[in-house]
């Protein structure tokens, strides 16, 4: 039998309207001043105004940072940490996008036990305890309410991460109402990005498990399924709940089960032009996946057997081509740049990016096929 460690956040919560409960859900924590980490747009869009009652009328103090931006850098998430300690917070809710949610996990961690930033990139290197944390996301892509990583930029521009179970939330609390307003891009960017977590995690090289594969099945099929009617239509309460049920879902898989070289290939692109990470995820999906063909075909087919029924009887071999194909027609329909030169890379900018590539190594050793430098320069060429 296959030895493995599944872990995730204690408590899910699935319903619509369900963010106007969270004063009850922060009380029953043991929380009286709850830090709400979110930006401008949402409160612009009065997406908080549930939330916000809720924990008045129960009792619970909040006080609302918005300056979270996106791809957080170390100083904003600093900044964070100490608008958090100077209100005298006792818990933290992450209620946004994927950088809010990393945020808000930094957060509920160095506001209750003081470390530094770059002391804690890495597997296991964070101490706790930490505050109460409770994740909200808005957005259908990141799964970061139940994953243990937060994914921060460095004042070099590199993307790096903190990695520790402390990282889980205590509740994860899904309400698919605060996605219905979702742009078209958005929706699309982060469905995308949901489903290259669900590849990776499936194909992931050292930490593949029955759970995570469960997982990721699922929400491959939910999310393919439903991303392009998504986009089309934001205001489909079903559809929107499918792709956040995807998200979840895939998110729980990669946590256990790591992803690779999308996500490695991803990091440079979004630290050195600051481009959306759904964007980066999907501009180099095609190439790695045409790149990981000989290596993972069976699973490839496998994948491929779970959204298009048609693929029943064919050959692995067919089965998994017609599986990329299929992944990459899905990401051509898609509303935003479909090519490095379209979101403004530069071209001469490819040999450092394939530098800076090779040095995610923590991700790099996930993927089912070996990545050397070379490659790397020519997977982003043909992203190019």
């Amino acid at each position: 039998m296959s030895q493995f460690t599944f872990e995730t956040a204690p408590k899910i919560i699935c319903e619509q309207g369900g963010a106007d409960r969270l004063g009850e859900i922060a009380k029953a924590l043991g929380v009286t001043h709850l830090f709400f980490v979110t930006d401008a747009g949402l409160i612009q869009a009065r997406l908080l105004d549930g939330a916000l009652a809720s924990l008045a009328s129960a009792g619970v103090q909040a006080t609302v940072f918005s300056e979270v931006r996106a791809d957080p850098p170390e100083l904003s998430v600093q900044a964070a940490v100490d608008a958090a300690r100077a209100a005298g917070a006792d818990g933290v809710v992450g209620f946004g996008g994927g950088s809010s949610m990393d945020t808000a996990k930094l957060v509920a961690l160095l506001a209750r036990t003081p470390q530094t930033l770059p002391s804690i990139y890495g597997i296991g290197l964070a101490r706790g305890p930490r505050l109460p944390l409770i994740q909200v996301p808005t957005t259908a892509g990141t799964g970061s309410e139940v994953t243990p990583i937060s994914i921060l930029t460095t004042p070099s521009h590199e993307k790096k991460g903190v990695v520790s179970p402390l990282l889980y939330p205590d509740v994860a609390l899904l309400d698919s109402r605060l996605t219905l307003g979702l742009p078209a891009a958005v929706t699309a960017m982060t469905g995308i990005d949901a489903m290259v977590h669900a590849i990776e995690a499936y194909t992931t090289r050292l930490k593949k498990n029955p759970l995570s594969d469960a997982l990721a099945i699922k929400a491959l099929q939910l999310l393919y399924a439903n991303v392009r009617a998504a986009v089309n239509d934001g205001k489909d309460a079903t559809v929107r709940e499918n792709m956040l049920l995807g998200s979840l879902f895939a998110g729980m898989a990669f946590a256990n089960a790591p992803v690779g070289a999308v996500h490695a290939l991803a990091y440079p692109l979004g630290g050195h032009y600051g481009l959306p990470h759904g964007l980066t995820n999907s501009l180099v999906l095609g190439p790695v996946l045409e790149f990981n063909l000989p290596v993972a075909q069976a699973l490839y087919a496998e994948l491929g057997r779970a959204v298009l029924p048609e693929l029943a009887s064919s050959t692995d071999d067919a089965a998994a081509r017609r599986f990329v194909a299929a992944i990459r027609e899905r990401v051509a329909v898609m509303p935003y740049a479909q090519t490095l030169r379209d979101a403004g890379v530069a071209e001469g900018d490819l040999p450092m990016l394939a530098r800076d590539a090779m040095n995610v190594q923590r991700l790099l050793v996930n993927n089912p096929r070996d990545v050397t430098l070379e490659d790397a320069l020519a997977l982003y060429r043909a992203a190019f």
